[in-house]
């Protein structure tokens, strides 16, 4: 009879929309500022707008958009609602929960670059330091150009590059991996050092601060920087400068075996369905942590790690970044360039930013910044509303930055807010 109620308990919940969470080894409790569920209705938020919006997420998982979707919506520092949708694994149906493990992909980059800026503020380096300061190799840089016919010249840069060219995508570094490590993201089976030590190998795209140009070799190559000047592995800095200060537990870039039954598997679109994405989950033999995107995390570490920024650098008393740092990462500092993946965006020191009227289009201020991952993850801050928000799922899909989910999400958020108490 017991083992009967608590079934139909549990289906009552899944049919409710509410996910309920298998029982697991205990954890180190999360910090206290971060909740799954919101204590009591916030007064800055329309109860029906987040109904709607609620509704909304779980719509792309019956339709089969994704298997699954966790959302989290925070104001001043508060979380708003909190969501899991679907299951992370179709086959074992494991209900998606709140702190499911995804890749974040690209979502990493920020994070490397803030590692940057805090050694910049220890007085170890400056972002005006040409790269090959702290990479000798990077001397040899050349640019390959078309000349007429099928002629070709192959000369140095008429600047050095900069750790901020790398920082703002603007270094002329390719997106791809240089000749023998062209599946380098793929099998990681290069440590970081031998990786970037490549990476001068492959000729420049175009002359430094010209042009924008998304460069994956650009961020890992930060990341080697933040290994050369601090004397420890990327992903060791990152863990007793960031994750652990800010109480990130389920940020890795190499996930512990006790926390891999909740990462959620990814998937791609076949023809309107949704079928397993050839992507090892696991990387359980990897040894490049690819600061570009290599990331692991969830819904409330990513909420503390944007919560940090909003509040100028601080977080629950510990201070990561100054308020200045914050403000010069966050600021657009690529002009009138074309640059990002969506209409009115500028870059910042590893952020996406908004810098004009054109890229309010989600209804986000200008200055909001963020960041998307390959995998469909989303994470922004809105200072202006004080607003963080973060949706997750894992799907490969041509949608990019612009995909459904990550409209409808940003938009009926911010609709949601009350009008007048958004100051």
């Amino acid at each position: 009879m017991k083992r009967a109620f608590v079934f139909s308990l549990v289906v009552v919940l899944l049919a409710s929309g509410v996910t309920a969470t298998p029982q697991r080894k205990k954890r180190p409790p999360k910090p206290a500022a971060v909740k799954t569920a919101t204590e009591k209705p916030s007064p800055f938020f329309d109860a029906e707008r987040l109904a709607r919006l609620s509704e909304r997420m779980k719509s792309f998982v019956d339709r089969g958009r994704a298997a699954g979707i966790v959302t989290l919506l925070a104001h001043r520092g508060k979380p708003v609602q909190s969501l899991a949708f679907g299951v992370q694994d179709l086959d074992s149906k494991k209900p998606m929960t709140p702190d499911t493990v995804f890749q974040i992909a690209s979502m990493t980059k920020p994070i490397t670059c803030v590692g940057v800026m805090m050694l910049a503020e220890d007085g170890l380096l400056a972002i005006s330091d040409p790269v090959e300061k702290f990479l000798p190799g990077f001397a040899t840089l050349q640019i390959r150009e078309k000349g007429d016919g099928d002629i070709e010249e192959i000369r140095k840069p008429a600047r050095k590059i900069t750790i901020r060219d790398l920082m703002t995508h603007t270094s002329g570094m390719s997106g791809g991996y240089p000749e023998g490590f062209t599946d380098l993201f793929s099998k990681r089976d290069r440590t970081l050092a031998e990786a970037v030590e490549a990476f001068p190998t492959r000729f420049l795209d175009f002359e430094p601060g010209t042009k924008w140009g998304y460069s994956n070799m650009g961020i890992a190559t930060l990341g080697r920087i933040i290994e050369v000047v601090s004397g420890k592995r990327y992903e060791e800095f990152l863990e007793e400068r960031l994750f652990k200060p800010l109480g990130m537990h389920d940020s890795h870039f190499f996930v512990p075996e006790s926390k891999r039954d909740r990462i959620a598997t990814i998937y791609r679109l076949d023809n309107d369905k949704l079928v397993k994405a050839d992507v090892d989950l696991f990387r359980s033999s990897a040894k490049y942590p690819a600061p570009e995107a290599g990331l692991y995390s969830t819904a409330p570490d990513l909420f503390r790690f944007y919560q940090m920024m909003l509040n100028g650098g601080v977080l629950d008393g510990k201070r990561i970044l100054s308020k200045l740092s914050v403000e010069l990462m966050t600021a657009n500092h690529t002009g009138e360039l074309k640059a990002g993946f969506s209409p009115g965006i500028g870059f910042g020191l590893g952020w996406a930013v908004v810098r004009n009227t054109e890229g309010t289009f989600r209804l986000s201020s200008i200055g909001t910044y963020g960041h998307g991952g390959l995998w469909k993850t989303y994470g922004w801050v809105d200072p202006k509303k004080e607003l963080v928000g973060v949706i997750l799922l894992q799907r490969l899909s041509s949608d990019g930055d612009l995909a459904d989910e990550f409209n409808a999400f940003m938009t009926m958020a911010a609709a949601a807010m009350i009008e007048g108490k958004r100051e």
